[in-house]
Parts: structure tokens; sequence; C-alpha cells
């Protein structure tokens, strides 16, 4: 057998487990002359222990992935029971079997081997005299090492972790320290299997997230409730952990594709889970959950533009948002309640994302199927929402609905503006219940350039005279309805409560401070202006 000698330095936890192939490449191995004569694909198959044995039926003393070293002593002149013995390790899941050639067995016997190749066990012959002794003194030093390392790296995790939930680190500094430690992606998922929250390399990251509907199917389909691996078997390192306390499950924790040996990895994902349990618990009631946190990180991040929309798919995916052949429709409540507006979305029978926004603002993108009335919808949402909150001028700012998914980053900001530009309780007084660009005109356009030098200091000087009055606040409410109402002298009186000669005084205190005259259309316009610009400024 042709191999290369590899330098067995201090235990690294994170390498893969010790497998036959590694084994057979050390030096007193190499030593004895190792010829692979059966099972050469299986090389890979991890070894838990090293037994000497001679005893034809070895195989009951067995548990698993042990590699059996023998001289077939016992075995020499009988075809039978050289059979049976391989398929007796082959029975007992044996890693490989390890013969060495000599009195017994001067060559390779063809009954073993050709059992072995039937069986796919492994079997390797030794064509120099081999002292067994210091082999397994070799490999099991090393399990040992491996097993300390292993224990003393989850409990540095455990540590880590502790003093980042007493320091009242979040959740995602919690899973990057664990990404840290497993060197793989980290995914948080809840009961449905939507992701929460991701942690490692971000190329490594989306290639899980761009397979995760696979990824879950064969992490939970076969063995439901309880914990295992997925995506492939157990040294695919696909280890996940349960998440829960107090009776109650909510949730799953998963390394995927974790390098190190799987007890080793479940070691960890046990230490993981332990800290996030604890990190929830201690939480108490946070006003975000984690399904909030995760819902707004990605509209966070769309709305930014930051990270490209493209980018983000595989992330809104595997959250649980139908993506495909979809039409989405960026929404924004201004003073909306995340919590309310989710269950809306439930009884509405309506797919989508909740998240809490700006200036308190909740964004919402709806995904419906193609053949939905997105505009419909929308006006049903909104009109539902009114009469839950009991309040007539509650408005929904709408964006155009998008058919691209590359299109919903522009879609929630025009959302956003649109609500920004309809913050203040005045804009709200008459306007329909779904509010989009085309109902918020000049207002709209001022909350554009509300951040320019030049609009800044129009409205200073136009509005000069009234700021710097004693009376500023009272004066200039009356002014932003009068103006809102379009000059309805009626209108505003009533709703400020006055009679009608207090508000003709209240407007002529107006005009002397300003020096204008509202009675006159390009002199209130300019005023107008300057105030919606005041407001979007302290707005």
């Amino acid at each position: 057998m042709t191999t290369t000698l590899e330098t067995w330095g201090p235990v690294d936890p994170l390498e893969p487990a010790l497998s036959v192939r590694r084994v057979l490449t050390l030096e007193r191995v190499l030593a004895g002359e190792p010829e692979v004569v059966a099972g050469a694909a299986q090389l890979d198959r991890p070894v838990r222990w090293v037994h000497v044995a001679e005893a034809a039926d070895v195989g009951v003393m067995l548990t698993g992935g042990e590699m059996v070293l023998t001289t077939g002593v016992l075995l020499a002149g009988d075809d039978n029971a050289q059979a049976e013995y391989i398929r007796s390790l082959h029975r007992a899941e044996a890693a490989a079997v390890v013969l060495g050639l000599g009195r017994a067995f001067p060559t390779t016997p063809d009954v073993m081997r050709r059992a072995a190749e039937r069986c796919g066990l492994p079997m390797v012959v030794l064509h120099r005299p081999f002292p067994f002794a210091e082999l397994t003194e070799e490999v099991q030093s090393r399990l040992v090492r491996r097993k300390f390392a292993a224990v003393s790296l989850s409990e540095a995790v455990r540590t880590a972790l502790t003093g980042l939930i007493t320091a009242g680190a979040p959740l995602q500094r919690l899973l990057d320290e664990i990404a840290h430690h497993t060197g793989c992606p980290v995914v948080v998922t809840n009961l449905a299997h939507r992701v929460l929250a991701t942690a490692g390399e971000r190329s490594a990251v989306d290639d899980v997230l761009r397979d995760w509907e696979r990824i879950a199917r064969q992490a939970w389909g076969h063995h439901p409730g309880r914990s295992g691996t997925g995506g492939g078997s157990e040294g695919d390192g696909w280890i996940r952990a349960e998440l829960g306390g107090r009776g109650e499950r909510w949730g799953q924790i998963m390394l995927c594709g974790y390098r190190g040996d799987t007890a080793g990895g479940k070691l960890l994902a046990d230490r993981a889970a332990e800290a996030l349990v604890l990190h929830r618990m201690l939480g108490g009631n946070t006003a975000h959950s984690w399904e909030e946190q995760s819902a707004q990180s990605l509209l966070t991040d769309l709305l930014s533009g930051v990270v490209p929309a493209r980018q983000l798919l595989p992330r809104a995916r595997a959250a649980g948002l139908p993506v495909n052949r979809r039409t989405f429709v960026p929404l924004v409540v201004p003073d909306g309640e995340p919590a309310q507006l989710e269950r809306m979305l439930r009884l509405l029978g309506l797919s989508g994302l909740v998240a809490e926004c700006t200036h308190g603002a909740t964004a919402v993108l709806l995904s419906l199927a193609r053949d939905q009335d997105a505009a419909a919808l929308a006006a049903h949402f909104a009109a539902r929402l009114r009469t839950e909150s009991g309040e007539r001028h509650t408005v929904v700012a709408a964006a155009d609905p998008r058919t691209a998914w590359d299109d919903v980053p522009a879609g929630l900001r025009e959302a956003q503006h649109v609500a920004d530009a309809v913050a203040d309780s005045s804009a709200a007084l008459d306007l329909p219940a779904v509010v989009r660009l085309k109902d918020v005109h000049l207002r709209g356009l001022v909350r554009l350039l509300r951040d320019d030098p030049h609009v800044q200091s129009f409205a200073e000087r136009e509005l000069d005279g009234l700021l710097c009055a004693t009376a500023a606040d009272d004066l200039l409410a009356v002014l932003r309805t009068y103006l809102a109402t379009g000059r309805n002298k009626s209108r505003t009186a009533q709703l400020h409560h006055v009679s009608r000669p207090a508000l003709y005084r209240r407007l002529e205190a107006i005009e002397a401070r300003l020096g204008v005259d509202l009675d006159d259309f390009e002199q209130a316009a300019s005023v107008h202006i300057a105030l919606l610009a005041h407001d979007a400024q302290q707005g």
C-alpha cells in the first residue's frame, strides 16, 4: 500500500474524526507494510477504539467502531470459521480488521478477503511482524486526548457564552461566538423549521440557506421529535440540539457541516442550546421575540440596500416567506404594533414579514400569489386595521406591488417615504385607509427635500416671526390646520373648539407676525410649503 505519512501534532477537536485511513498513516503501522485487500471504499470509517483479539467469536464482544487486530491463529485451516469471523465483525459494525501475516497466514487468506469485500468491511494485512501493543497504545492515547480536548472546548464555550449572557449580549453575539468555536455555520429555527437567526462565514451560511428546504427535510423528516443529524449521515457533520425548557420545546439549533467528530459536535451543540435557552429565559418579557428580530433584521437589510436583494433571497425563503412566482406588497403602518399586525396577517390568511422600523412605524411585506388582487387585499388589510384600532384616521402607507424580488427594497423605501409624509395627525384628516405616493402630493416632495440646507433656510425665514412668538405652539397648530383644510375657517374653528371670532383673532395674529396675507394664494402657498418643511425637519 502506498500512502503519505502524516505528522500527528497536538489534538485539534475540530479535526475530522480518527478514521481507518488516518490510522494506516501512523509510522508504526507503515513499518508493518500495510496493504488494503478489501473494503477500500470504506477507509473513512471512524475508529472508536482499537481491540486486539484472537477469539473466533470476537464479534459478540464489540459495540461498533472498533479496529480489530489479529493474527488469525485460531482461524487457520477452517474456511467456514474464517468467513463467519468476517461476517460477525460486519454484524458488530467493526471499523476494520487488521491481519498480521505470519505463521497462521503467510499470505492473504482468500476466503477472508472475499467475505470482507462482500460485506464492505475494510481488511488490511501487514506483511512484516508488528507489535500490536504499540499501535493500541498510540491510537488509544490519541482517542483519549481527543475526548479530553472536546470536553475542554465545550467548557470553554460554556464559559464564553455565560460571560456574554451575563453582560447582556444580544442573541446574534452568542451565535457568532458559537460559530467561532465550532468553525461551521450555525442556524437557529423555530418548530416549523423556519430560520430565525444564523452565524458563521457569510458565504458558507448563504450556501446552507440556498439549500435549506432540502436540509430541513432530511434533518427532521427521518428523525422527528429527537436530536440527531441532518443533511446526510452523522459523518457529514449536520448536528442539532433541541431548544426548550419547562416542558416546552420551541426551536432547534443546528451545526451545519461540523468538521470534528460527531460526539464532540453533539457536546458543543448541547452547550450552545443550554446557553440559548438561558438567554431566552433571562430575557423575560423582551420587546422583540426571536421571530420578530429575524424579520426586523431581514427587512432592515432590504431597506438599507447595503446587501443586494438577490443575496437576501435565501434568508427570506428560509424564514418561511414564499418567494417563487409571487407578488410583493410593501406596507408601512405609522405607530403600528408588530404583534397586532402579525395577528391580523394570520386572521386574514396572508403570508408576510412584519417588523418594527424607524420612528415607531412597522413595516409589513406581503407575499401574494400572482392571481390575487394586491390592491383589494391591501385595502382589506387597512380597513380591518381601522376597525380593530378604533381609529378612523389610521392609515397604511403602501408602495405599488412588485413582481420581482430585486424591486422589493425600492418598494419598501417608497412605502416608508409615504408613511413619513403622513406622519403627523393633521395629514391624515381626509386620507384614504391605504395611502400611496400619489396621495401625498406636495407633502411627499417636501419630505424628500427636508435635509436640503436651502429648504431649511427657506422654512426658517418664512416662519421666523411665528417661531419666536411666545404662543408659537398654539399659533402654529392653528396655522397648520387652517392650511391643511384648504383655508376653511369653519372647519378650523370646529377642530380647535373655538368660536369664529376667536379664530379670526388668531389668524390676524399669525398674519401680523409673519407679515403675510393668508387670503393671497401665493403667500399662503409659500407659508404652507415652509410649514411642511418645518414639520418634516422636526419629524
